[in-house]
């Protein structure tokens, strides 16, 4: 079993090959946005960072967890099928919560199932930041930007921070921002260079930007971090 979201605004087209054995079978879950309005899901489901996902993406199921995912959806379809009271639309919410629980739960396991291919991407991203950097194209493009190491890694954003935060705890904006700390040091520790002139060389427009940065990953200005080379 496959599971695909897909978030307001977003377009599905379903296509069958002829020459497969077969037919295929599914359902779809619609839900108005007006239907969350009022309830806790409105505000915690944006947290649901696969809404977000590319096809491609897409959570695959095992047939415990199509079992699970099955039995919610009945759930609710006896719901709406049923005689609609003053309970309806509460327990159809607590279902939809509980589909994206085991959703967030799913996801994760085959994150971490997938670790061969998980890795390569961490691998490529290092090697993407590091040829980045190299090449200097922060000083003419200013810092990688997540959506950027996304289309060069050919994943969607919400699914590269998910499976970063899996393997190493971090997000991808954190990756890239620990990269910067890390040229920060080295530039700071075997250089003349002032401080202002390495944040221009790191790709910050402004120095503030880049002293904050500097000082909420390491509890230190960059000129106390020199400090302890000279």
């Amino acid at each position: 079993g496959v599971m695909y979201f897909l978030a307001p605004g977003q377009v599905l087209r379903v296509e069958t090959v002829e020459d497969t054995t077969g037919e295929p079978s599914g359902w779809l879950l619609l839900i108005h946005p007006d239907f969350l309005w009022n309830t806790p899901l409105s505000k915690n489901i944006s947290r649901h960072d696969f809404f977000g996902y590319a096809c491609h993406e897409a959570l695959f199921l095992s047939e415990k967890e199509e079992e699970i995912i099955h039995g919610i959806s009945q759930n609710i379809s006896r719901e709406i099928q049923g005689n609609i009271d003053q309970f309806s639309h509460q327990i159809i919410i607590a279902q939809l919560e509980g589909l994206l629980r085991y959703a967030d739960r799913f996801y994760n396991r085959q994150l971490i199932t997938r670790r061969i291919s998980s890795h390569r991407v961490l691998s490529q991203l290092e090697a993407l930041l590091d040829n980045y950097f190299n090449q200097n194209e922060q000083v003419l493009k200013g810092a990688p930007s997540v959506q950027y190491v996304s289309e060069k890694l050919n994943v969607s954003p919400n699914y590269l921070s998910g499976l970063l935060k899996t393997l190493t705890g971090q997000s991808t904006q954190q990756h890239i921002q620990e990269k910067l700390i890390t040229l920060a040091k080295q530039k700071l520790s075997t250089t003349d260079l002032t401080v202002s002139e390495i944040a221009y060389e790191l790709g910050f427009e402004h120095l503030p930007s880049f002293s904050k940065l500097f000082k909420n990953k390491t509890n230190q200005s960059p000129l106390e971090f020199r400090r302890a080379f000279q």
